[in-house]
């Protein structure tokens, strides 16, 4: 069921000898648990592009500035996970699985009519398109875009205790203390995840500035968030605990890019290996970003996008 709450222009594009429609504006696509929102935007003709946020529990209207740039030679389509942004919220936790965020997806390609398009996950959201990719084997899928993802819990945890002890010893003592006391709402605990956010989340400004594309949108849903991952990004205490989709990357046979940041969370080390199990994939590592690669270095991570949609299109 598809309902719109906006309605611009129709834009008609031809993708492998077949035209697709899609309905640039807003609306609501109704999904397992309520009613999701999306956004279209864009004038190229391009193969669309679907993007996945982070979080659990963020919302797409803190990246749609700067992905908002690639819709000059293709439609971007934004939307909130259930529970995030403008969607619905609903509080039954028999909800927040991955295999039910993983269905949001063919949900909206259904109500869009998208037969063809690029998707790109960012962060959790590599979770959730992972997931997509290798249970649903999905057709149409032009490549898959892995953004600082993850991809696997316990090399997540493990990437955060390699960052954790290369801070400062008081700041790593103190995290190290609260952690083991759970108390993870100590003053002196939060100062000391700042420390680490502004080293690896965003490098330009920590915290970042409010996007004006947010403005009005209800804010991080922090139930979802700590009912799925944990109290910091690097607490895992939730439902993902044990989640690994490592072993079956290989199957995913459509072009892949995986994409992070220098200094990002999700490292580079780690998201090379991951590369190196699909062996069709490209790696780029964006110069002196951390995990908000789009806000720390727009320029350089939408041209790598770009390139990367380009090529897969020639």
């Amino acid at each position: 069921m598809i309902k719109h709450a906006t309605v611009y222009l129709l834009l008609f594009f031809a993708v492998n000898g077949y035209t697709q429609t899609l309905r640039r504006g807003e609306g609501y696509v109704q999904v397992e648990g309520g009613r999701i929102w999306y956004k279209v935007v864009g004038k190229g003709k391009g193969t669309p592009l679907l993007l996945i946020h982070g979080g659990p529990g963020s919302r797409s209207c803190s990246g749609m500035a700067e992905y908002s740039l690639l819709a000059d030679e293709r439609p971007v389509i934004f939307y909130d996970q259930l529970g995030s942004g403008k969607s619905d919220r609903p509080t039954d936790t028999s909800l927040w699985r991955v295999s039910r965020f993983a269905n949001e997806i063919d949900h909206l390609r259904k109500a869009l009519g998208l037969k063809k398009l690029h998707i790109l996950g960012h962060s959790w959201g590599g979770a959730v398109l992972v997931e997509y990719m290798v249970t649903k084997k999905p057709k149409g899928v032009a490549s898959a875009i892995f953004s600082s993802p993850l991809l696997s819990t316990p090399a997540w945890m493990n990437d955060a205790r390699i960052l954790v002890n290369q801070l400062p010893a008081s700041i790593r003592d103190t995290i190290f203390k609260y952690e083991a006391l759970k108390d993870y709402q100590a003053p002196s605990y939060l100062v000391a995840t700042d420390s680490f956010y502004a080293r690896h989340l965003s490098v330009k400004q920590w915290p970042p500035a409010p996007s004006a594309e947010c403005d009005g949108v209800p804010g991080f849903n922090a139930e979802v968030y700590n009912y799925m991952w944990g109290p910091t990004e690097f607490t895992a205490t939730g439902t993902l605990v044990n989640f690994d989709r490592t072993d079956r990357l290989h199957e995913i046979k459509q072009p892949v890019l995986f994409v992070t940041g220098e200094f990002d969370e999700a490292r580079p080390e780690t998201i090379s290996h991951f590369h190196q199990l699909v062996p069709h994939s490209k790696l780029e590592i964006i110069k002196n970003a951390g995990h908000r690669t789009a806000r720390d270095q727009t320029v350089s991570y939408i041209s790598v996008l770009r390139q990367f949609m380009q090529s897969v299109q020639k």
